[in-house]
């Protein structure tokens, strides 16, 4: 009788959890939507009251009080009476006005990410992409058309990297050594963080040409200009620019496993020796159980591209000693982040 159970303890299935999944989309269209009308740098400028907010943000008198009150309930908003204004984390990180203004990657996923993804089921059963190229379009092509488009998708890799650029700023070694460059380094977000925490250091960030512009305002705002350059190119056309420490965050799960080699074998040939390669992803836990962001990130390059996948910290390891590195180890940055240092 030792494994008897008291009564009244018995765990009865609910189908709670699942419909919370299952539904979950509402949640999310409706953040979504909330940073498409500006609700949260609206209210950054101040509370409003219900009238005040839907006539700033057009939104139709039938639908307002429930699309308010529902961020109120996902505790997106707060409301006093009849007064809405932001929490501390979206009031921080969801103001276009302030530089850690994080929207960039959920705009994307609006505009973009969100239809694609309603064809999850087609790509699964194709292993096809789903986004501009099932209709003879190219995902670089669609993002870099125009210039509010690319600067739309730089900011949103901003967005998505800048917890992971400031964690790296601060754990890894960078007294040990002089310069660095970010391959792949779109807005500039990591080699920002990382030149504002450590002032010896000079670097700068590796992408196509059009990138640079954007690039070099960004870096101009944070009063960096003098230690941090770009350095156009093609990453998988031209040479890797060398510098002490080579980084590259975000860039190796969009790629099919020879695009992943050929890369690292780049960066190892652009080092000197006793140098360091620091890879960043959302890098699923090698037993694939905890790591659902990453996973799911797989997935969604599976939508945005022909051979692309996110992978295990086993994996990168094994592929960084193939191509020729030492002393490969793994740690954890934030949220789903980790990062791979490897030395030549």
């Amino acid at each position: 009788m030792e494994n008897a159970q008291a009564p009244g303890t018995v765990d009865t299935p609910s189908p709670d959890r699942l419909l919370q999944i299952g539904m979950g989309f509402w949640a999310s269209k409706t953040l979504l939507s909330a940073v498409e009308l500006g609700v949260f740098t609206q209210l950054a400028r101040g509370p409003l009251d219900a009238a005040g907010l839907s006539s700033t943000l057009g939104l139709h008198p039938r639908s307002a009080l429930d699309f308010l009150d529902a961020l109120v309930a996902l505790k997106l908003l707060a409301r006093e009476g009849s007064t809405y204004s932001n929490m501390p984390d979206t009031g921080l990180f969801l103001d276009k006005a302030k530089p850690c203004y994080v929207g960039g990657l959920l705009e994307m996923a609006n505009t973009r990410l969100y239809p694609f993804w309603g064809s999850l089921t087609e790509a699964l059963k194709t292993g096809l992409p789903q986004n501009e190229s099932k209709h003879g379009g190219n995902l670089f092509e669609a993002i870099y058309h125009d210039d509010a488009s690319l600067r739309g998708f730089l900011q949103a890799m901003s967005g998505v990297s800048l917890g992971a650029a400031r964690e790296i700023a601060q754990k890894f070694p960078w007294g040990n050594y002089r310069t660095f460059i970010d391959i792949g380094a779109a807005q500039g977000a990591l080699p920002v963080q990382v030149a504002l925490a450590h002032p010896h250091l000079t670097g700068g960030g590796f992408d196509l040409p059009a990138v640079g512009p954007v690039f070099d305002e960004y870096v101009a705002a944070h009063g960096l200009q003098d230690r941090l350059r770009f350095h156009p190119g093609d990453f998988f056309k031209d040479p890797c620019p060398s510098a002490d420490v080579l980084v590259m965050g975000h860039i190796l799960h969009d790629w099919a496993l020879p695009q992943k080699l050929d890369l690292l074998k780049k960066c190892h040939a652009a080092l000197p020796p006793g140098g360091c390669l620091v890879v960043y992803d959302a890098i699923i836990d090698d037993d694939r159980r905890e790591n659902a962001f990453g996973l799911m990130m797989s997935l969604n390059m599976l939508i945005e591209t022909p051979g692309g996948f996110d992978y295990t910290g086993a994996q990168c390891r094994e592929w960084m000693k193939e191509t020729g590195f030492s002393e490969v180890r793994i740690e954890p940055l934030v949220g789903a982040d980790s990062m791979v240092v490897g030395v030549k």
